[in-house]
């Protein structure tokens, strides 16, 4: 507040003062507006770069965990044209057509399901899938399954909020088939469906027992199952060689489905590489059963993600899917990594007890593969730096480990190493 008669500034006038921060009008006055009722006009400089921070942009993921949830997981190269779309025309007859039609078909023959439907994350597809099955009724999950996931989600939730109703079965380490076969049976129960869901997030080791899709699926009832991570085969044909090791035991949506289950439900953000959306493939008449429940148009997915996944889901049939951000950093030989090290370090001048490169290990990420690790190459640098390197034009995301920051090279784009290496020029001189 102004004080002695003072007249606080002109907020329009403190504003404009600050137009070389890269933001509207309204938000420089937003501002100027703040600080003047802080009383602190100076201070309206770094209240605007503060505001301007907020917005989304790109960032250098040096993290080291591939599908980071906080960087958006999976990154995506994919251009859309500024055009309209057949989004839902049938250009056959130029009829009302289905947004769900071309995404599915795609789907659907990656997966090898009778169809498949697409929405807008993959907490929605087990919300939808339950909903559409067991809506006022129950659904039976093993008591080990009932897990939580990012952000606080709990699978009892998700069920409750499609109108099911959630049968614990067997216990938290070992469940049976034959509990299944319990619940079903039970003179008073209705399960309408098995959710298996996988623990992508965490491992439960020692003394278990988990019974395959094929004997749960042989009790009688849909079996629905939540793959999370999204693998679409678990012989990755779009590689070459084998599938890479730290895949082992990561289930897999066609594998799945040929053992038996009716639905699976995954992430478009994780695994497959792709936006954020939530599949569900299967059976053809549990699909439509999906498709026309009320909650699938609250769901459904807008032309911008559809558009990004189609172009995603193409160069896997294309059998071309080592281009995508996500299996091209995944794939990486770690000697590539060690070359690019090489010539950051070079890059940043820095003296060698200033900058190492050393050999780390990265993570999938997002849930994907709990556990595994992929080796990988970083560039290390005494201190905690990463404060500085996120201060940059185009912050750089970083990790600290043993009183060193780790800027892991698996999971930064090569089209941003100059970045990195002004980034870690500027951090290393800084005190």
């Amino acid at each position: 507040m102004a004080s002695g008669g003072e007249h606080p500034p002109s907020v329009d006038r403190l504003a404009r003062s600050v137009a070389d921060v890269d933001l509207p009008l309204p938000l420089l006055v937003l501002a100027a507006r703040e600080a003047i009722a802080a009383g602190d006009p100076d201070a309206v400089g770094g209240r605007a770069r503060g505001l301007a921070r907020r917005l989304l942009q790109p960032v250098v993921n040096a993290t080291g965990v591939l599908l980071h949830t906080n960087l958006g997981r999976a990154p995506l190269d994919v251009a859309v044209a500024a055009s309209a779309t057949n989004l839902e025309l049938a250009l056959d007859d130029g009829g009302r057509g289905s947004r769900q039609d071309a995404v599915g078909l795609l789907v659907s023959t990656l997966c090898g399901a009778e169809a498949a439907l697409v929405v807008n994350n993959g907490a929605a597809a087990v919300m939808l899938a339950t909903a559409a099955i067991a809506g006022g009724r129950q659904v039976a999950v093993s008591r080990g399954e009932s897990v939580e996931i990012g952000g606080g989600f709990r699978i009892p939730d998700v069920i409750a909020s499609s109108g099911a109703r959630l049968v614990d079965v067997g216990t938290t380490n070992r469940t049976r088939v034959d509990d299944f076969r319990r619940a079903v049976d039970a003179p008073t129960g209705d399960v309408a469906c098995i959710l298996r869901v996988h623990p992508s997030n965490f491992r439960v080791e020692g003394f278990t027992e988990r019974p395959s899709v094929a004997d749960v699926a042989a009790v009688g009832v849909p079996v629905v199952a939540d793959l999370g991570s999204g693998l679409v085969d678990a012989r990755c044909p779009w590689l070459p060689g084998e599938p890479p090791a730290w895949l082992a035991g990561e289930p897999a949506a066609r594998q799945v489905l040929a053992e038996g289950a009716a639905l699976v439900t995954f992430s478009g953000d994780k695994l497959l590489g792709g936006p954020q959306a939530g599949l569900i493939a299967g059976r053809a008449d549990l699909v439509a059963a999906c498709a026309s429940h009320p909650l699938a148009r609250a769901l459904r997915p807008g032309s911008l993600v559809l558009a990004a996944l189609q172009d995603v889901l193409l160069a896997y049939l294309r059998g071309d899917a080592a281009r995508l951000p996500f299996w091209r950093q995944a794939t990486t030989p770690v000697e590539d990594l060690r070359h690019r090290a090489a010539r950051i370090a070079d890059a940043t001048g820095a003296r060698p007890e200033d900058m190492q490169v050393r050999a780390s290990e990265a993570t999938p990420g997002a849930g994907a593969a709990p556990g595994a690790t992929i080796p990988s190459v970083a560039l290390v640098a005494p201190g905690d730096r990463r404060d500085a390197l996120r201060s940059g034009p185009v912050p750089v995301i970083a990790r600290v480990a043993d009183g060193s920051t780790w800027c892991d090279l698996r999971s930064v784009e090569p089209s941003h190493d100059d970045v990195l290496a002004t980034a870690l020029r500027e951090a290393v001189t800084r005190p």
